[in-house]
């Protein structure tokens, strides 16, 4: 059960994720909470997260949520599908009650549950994220009602973190998977990875607009901000801070953040694996 009393409102929000897509995530926080500050962990020592074992995203997941729990961050958001999908018990069992804990998933099942009733859905994701069947195990906890088709994208993260967002390469990619006969008859897509929103204008032209592409930077969001509302911890100063951590010096992520976040952005190498 969360202390709320050993909360300050004025403490940060730590946002994690193996790379770049959490910018997504922390770009949304930003944008609904603009008086909050932000903590933001790239692992990018270790990125992308989504080929890798359980137990070694497990390992990264509690040691990036230890290190944000040492800077008094009052919420913590896996803004990571691999690891809410591999990891979430065992950042639970890490942070007990020492801050609010929201993963990426929860917010995107209530929406479906909500908007898609008797409907056929896709996820897209990592191998360990659709390996883990996380979603379909949450959605069942929901609706019965809603067929859920699930597709392994594994060559996608790595090419948005070399940057080929808007190269052809990416675009036949897309055109391969999202030409899979499983998603005949979507009504929606959930991008299951927080990467997916950066090539979400590419996924939601192949569909011709007529695909609900969901992904969870907006919805999480709502949750956090509602959250913070109810027990009170909404920061009320005019004045907010971004820290950017990443685990491994890394150019491409500051030139990523750089376009989320433009202006001066302190990032920190931040030796955590050293």
């Amino acid at each position: 059960m969360l202390n709320t009393n050993i909360l300050k409102s004025e403490q940060p929000i730590g946002v994690f994720d193996s790379g770049i897509g959490g910018l997504t995530v922390a770009k949304a926080i930003h944008q609904q909470l603009p008086q909050e500050s932000i903590i933001y962990f790239g692992d990018t020592a270790h990125s992308p997260w989504g080929s890798q074992s359980s137990t070694a995203i497990q390992h990264y997941a509690t040691r990036i949520s230890e290190t944000l729990l040492e800077q008094k961050c009052k919420a913590i958001v896996i803004a990571c599908n691999t690891a809410s999908a591999a990891a979430f018990a065992a950042i639970q069992h890490v942070v007990q009650d020492h801050a609010l804990l929201f993963n990426v998933i929860d917010p995107v099942i209530t929406h479906m549950a909500s908007k898609h009733q008797n409907k056929i859905i896709g996820l897209i994701g990592t191998k360990q994220t659709i390996k883990s069947s996380a979603y379909q195990d949450r959605l069942s906890q929901q609706t019965n009602s809603i067929d859920l088709r699930s597709l392994a994208t594994p060559l996608l993260v790595p090419l948005i973190e070399e940057g080929f967002c808007d190269e052809r390469p990416i675009h036949d990619i897309i055109k391969h998977y999202m030409s899979n006969p499983c998603f005949k008859d979507i009504s929606a897509l959930i991008l299951g990875c927080t990467h997916y929103p950066l090539i979400k204008n590419q996924i939601v032209a192949f569909f011709q607009n007529k695909v609900e592409v969901v992904d969870s930077a907006q919805l999480i969001a709502n949750v956090l901000e509602q959250e913070l509302e109810v027990r009170n911890l909404r920061n009320k100063s005019i004045t907010s801070k971004m820290t950017f951590y990443v685990s491994h010096d890394s150019e491409f992520f500051n030139h990523t953040a750089q376009q989320f976040f433009p202006g001066e952005i302190k990032l920190e190498t931040y030796p955590l694996w050293d």
